[in-house]
């Protein structure tokens, strides 16, 4: 309704593919013809619109940047539309809940994998996908790529070293565990011996987050949510 009342022009079928397509979390740009209001939606791999054929280097360069703006020497100005960076948090804890209400802020899609269920309770994490099962099994159900993060919470070797060495294997692009500087010396030695190598290894953010010399929940949380941020944004 809101894109359909700010245009005019654009017809229902074009306005019912942007609704499916936010609501699937796809990848897309709306096309917007200033002098005209005549609009169009980019997807990859699909046949751009004869009426903009002219500009398809900077349309897909738009939406390969995952930028918004004008065309140069143009009338058309490109939405991007991104699809949500997969955050997934092993750990049920405490931190946790602060770095729901952070990542809720941006971007993010969260889940939550913990097999304890008086930790990841609906009551404890509402509207949030909560995976009650050791993470072997919760990898099984959600899709993960080079664009996915992971939190390691648990301080549990049992629960994070099989989600890290799923995150290592699939070139996750933020890898994060928190523990102290011994913890995560033992947590490393562990990962040697498993057979990952130190280049690997070096890709863990562990003791996790940013210095900010914070010790309680909250700003622990703080200084996780802010690495994470920075890494997501100079990836």
């Amino acid at each position: 309704i809101y894109f359909f009342r700010r245009n005019q022009n654009m017809n229902f079928k074009t306005l019912k593919s942007i609704i499916a397509n936010k609501r699937n979390n796809s990848e897309f740009a709306i096309i917007t013809n200033l002098s005209t209001g005549e609009v169009d939606i980019f997807e990859k791999n699909i046949e751009l619109n004869k009426k903009f054929e002219k500009y398809s280097k900077q349309i897909h360069d738009f939406f390969e940047k995952k930028q918004n703006g004008i065309i140069d020497d143009s009338d058309l100005f490109i939405e991007t539309f991104k699809q949500p960076i997969k955050v997934i948090i092993v750990g049920a804890v405490h931190i946790a809940q602060y770095l729901v209400d952070y990542i809720k802020n941006f971007n993010f899609k969260i889940y939550i994998i913990d097999p304890r269920g008086y930790f990841a309770s609906e009551n404890r994490f509402s509207n949030i996908d909560v995976i009650n099962k050791w993470p072997d099994e919760a990898f099984c159900e959600i899709k993960t790529d080079e664009a996915t993060a992971l939190i390691a919470l648990t301080h549990d070797p049992k629960i994070d070293d099989p989600a890290i060495k799923h995150a290592l294997n699939n070139n996750f692009y933020y890898i994060g565990a928190l523990g102290s500087n011994k913890t995560h010396s033992d947590r490393c030695n562990r990962l040697r011996e498993a057979g990952y190598n130190d280049k690997q290894i070096s890709l863990i953010h562990g003791p996790i987050g940013i210095k900010l010399g914070g010790k309680s929940a909250p700003e622990i949380a703080l200084s996780i949510i802010s690495q994470l941020v920075l890494i997501t944004n100079n990836r």
